[in-house]
């Protein structure tokens, strides 16, 4: 029978698809296979190289963290019949896949792992568990399973963590508590099979620690996920009847003693299908993921650091088109490293196979709706797609990501001064740098300038490989005219170019080994301590800070913490630690911290943040200020910076609102009273904001420009 297709989500509209067929991109398709590395372009003078018309600056010092053992994943389904095909293993061990995802999504919720039943669906034979370990040990990877939360129980789970791990010896390390459990009808929206009475938030965070508890005695050695919302994702910021908070606010305040990762999905989607569009929206993840690691900041508190961070579902999911064309193939690589970079362990693609949706023609091939990376050699009508097994473009960019680094590799910071030409950087751990660049123009090659800040390449013609318009698979480009400096990415195309280090230089050269990832002991409104574990042959240890690929220096230390000082109220700072041999040469960095200054005890000023509520692109919040000197306060404006640029103040009441950028000043109603001396009285105002993406609280207040305590 047909494969079932996945169900929709609200806020994940379905219009009809435009064609991005193209003259422009034809003529492009034409000159890309009149060289091996893309057509570059007019030469500016005749026999001059072209002028290159994108700058990428990779900086090796800038560790973003390094890639796990389950750093590419899939997803798998009971309902689908080449699940455990034994090309698919093949194919996923090639693709370097480290995590497969089972019993798939929603079905989670109704799939009895015992039985191999799924009461209301469809299960294909031989896709029962004991199949698909035999398809994860195949590939080399690791299952992360789901617990039925929806129709199953504390103890069924504790049932299958006995047979998996002591029965048969699996070491199945990752479990989920259910799918999209927030997808229940809670808020009005019900896709997720839940029989629970009680659907609330806090209910799921008593049965997660119940869960955690049965699952745990059997084996204290599993790793339990809580399943999140993505923060400017519907339901975020919604506040059930008779809940504290919205979903995460109310699961993370009750489940992070019990928990060891999150479980957070995350898809495109949006009202425009096009390519453009879709591969534009994945600026958003890595805030949106920022603000999942400061609400586990806030409610873990040291704790944070060891509750990792799981992108278990992620494509598109543009109305049911460009799902298997070449846009989703570049997204996929993009999609990948950006979130590995941003703090993900796994990142895990839905879905293996899917089966064909609607039919389309995307850059001048069909798409089949299909949101699979490889094909269920199924029909929709009459358009049939290629045999069973056959890779969609999702899964090359997701293979190309393996050209980029393998684990334990470090992801470095590389920034692109173009907005469709995206770049990643790894530094290996013998010492050499990749570059992976994404060309998402579809009518043009770019040409690239590559910098560098802590390596120094070689003279020797660097490794290159590419995967675009005329390629059935990662081709070998090396010699084809990419040099350390500077390389052509062919339209609509992928290209990594792998550099070694110059002799005697890059982190292999220094006696020096890595640091430990800092750790922040202690922070005050303008200060922070850190410590961090020492490193063999380290001479002195220096501390810098990082803004995109840019670093600088700020202290040095012989030992193995240093307190900053003389940081701003609210601020947020990402850092590293490197160590110098005494020699000066440098190691790798270490992995990196990311930290919050906080607000001033002694402040003259306190100011309360309240979200009334919410509905995933805006919210309703009040604002309450006092003053706390000893002098009454006349004619006030309190100002305040939003995190993220996608929020905004969209109208409000009892003050006046102006925004510039992030920047919002609120000034007193006219005729407004005094704001009297010791918190006597207090002035509220309330508004109504937007946000496209994340929506975090601001960090910190000032009144007539003095920073407040606040909440």
């Amino acid at each position: 029978m047909p494969l079932p297709r996945r169900s929709g989500r609200p806020g994940r509209s379905r219009p009809r698809p435009r064609s991005l067929v193209r003259t422009a991109a034809a003529l492009a398709a034409a000159l890309a296979l009149l060289s091996p590395l893309g057509a570059a372009g007019p030469a500016s003078a005749a026999g001059e190289e072209p002028a290159a018309d994108v700058a990428v600056q990779v900086n090796a010092q800038a560790s973003l963290g390094r890639l796990t053992d389950t750093a590419r994943g899939v997803n798998a389904a009971v309902w689908d019949s080449h699940m455990n095909d034994p090309e698919v293993a093949s194919l996923m061990k090639r693709a370097g896949v480290g995590a497969m995802r089972y019993p798939g999504g929603s079905y989670a919720d109704i799939y009895h792992w015992q039985t191999h039943t799924a009461p209301g669906g469809y299960v294909a034979p031989g896709t029962g568990f004991d199949a698909f370990m035999g398809t994860v040990r195949a590939t080399g990877a690791q299952p992360v399973l789901i617990a039925n939360y929806g129709s199953g129980t504390p103890e069924e789970a504790a049932g299958w963590v006995r047979y998996a791990n002591v029965t048969k010896g699996y070491g199945a390390k990752y479990w989920e508590i259910g799918n999209e459990i927030y997808g229940n009808d809670h808020y009005g929206s019900g896709w997720e099979h839940d029989e629970h009475a009680d659907k609330s938030p806090q209910e799921y965070a008593r049965q997660v620690r119940a869960y955690a508890a049965a699952m745990k005695a059997v084996d204290p050695t599993v790793k339990i996920g809580a399943v999140l919302t993505a923060p400017g994702n519907w339901p975020d910021g919604v506040v059930g009847q008779g809940d504290p908070g919205d979903w995460n606010h109310t699961v993370l305040s009750q489940v992070t003693d019990v928990i060891d990762f999150v479980s957070v999905h995350w898809y495109a989607g949006g009202s425009d299908t096009t390519a453009d569009a879709a591969l534009s929206r994945l600026t958003r993840l890595p805030g949106e993921l920022r603000e999942v690691r400061r609400q586990l900041d806030r409610y873990a508190g040291a704790d944070s650091p060891r509750i990792g961070i799981a992108l278990t579902e992620v494509n598109t999911n543009t109305g049911g088109a460009l799902l298997t064309a070449r846009p989703n193939g570049l997204f996929a690589a993009d999609a990948f490293a950006t979130a590995l970079e941003n703090g993900v362990f796994t990142v895990d693609w839905w879905n293996t196979h899917n089966g064909p949706g609607q039919i389309s023609t995307v850059d001048g091939e069909t798409d089949y709706g299909d949101m699979g990376m490889l094909s269920s050699g199924a029909c929709s009508g009459a358009v049939c797609q290629p045999p069973a097994n056959t890779p969609f473009h999702p899964y090359f960019g997701m293979k190309m990501t393996t050209e980029l680094g393998t684990t334990g590799d470090t992801m470095v910071a590389a920034a692109s001064s173009a907005q469709d030409v995206s770049a990643h950087a790894v530094q290996r751990r013998d010492g050499r740098l990749s570059v992976l660049l994404i060309n998402k123009n579809p009518d043009a090659a770019r040409t690239v300038d590559l910098a560098y800040t802590g390596f120094t390449p070689s003279a020797a013609t660097p490794a290159a490989r590419r995967y675009a318009r005329g390629d059935s698979d990662i081709t070998d480009v090396t010699g084809a005219g990419a040099t350390a400096s500077r390389v052509t990415v062919p339209a609509y195309g992928m290209l990594t170019v792998t550099l070694s280090p110059k002799s005697g230089t890059g982190p292999a050269a220094s006696a020096a080994g890595t640091p430990g990832t800092p750790k922040l002991e202690a922070v005050t409104d303008t200060t922070a301590r850190l410590s961090w574990a020492g490193a063999p042959g380290a001479a002195r240890y220096l501390v810098q800070e990082r803004d995109g690929a840019h670093t600088w220096t700020v202290g040095e230390s012989a030992g193995t913490s240093m307190t900053l000082r003389n940081l701003p109220a609210g601020s947020t700072h990402t850092v590293d630690v490197l160590a110098s041999d005494a020699a000066g040469r440098l190691a790798a960095p270490s992995g990196p911290l990311t930290f919050t200054t906080g607000t001033p005890s002694d402040a003259v000023c306190a100011v309360t943040y309240h979200r009334d509520t919410g509905w995933g692109n805006g919210f309703v919040a009040t604002v309450s200020v006092r003053n706390l000197s000893a002098t009454p306060v006349t004619g006030w404006t309190l100002d305040w910076d939003w995190p993220t640029d996608g929020q905004s103040v969209s109208s409000g009441w009892n003050a006046t609102f102006t925004q510039t950028g992030r920047h919002v000043r609120v000034t007193a109603p006219e005729g407004a009273g005094a704001l009297a001396a010791d918190g006597a009285s207090t002035a509220s105002f309330g508004f109504v904001g937007a946000n496209d993406g994340p929506d975090p609280d601001p960090t910190a207040f000032r009144l007539n420009g003095a920073v407040c305590s606040g909440s």
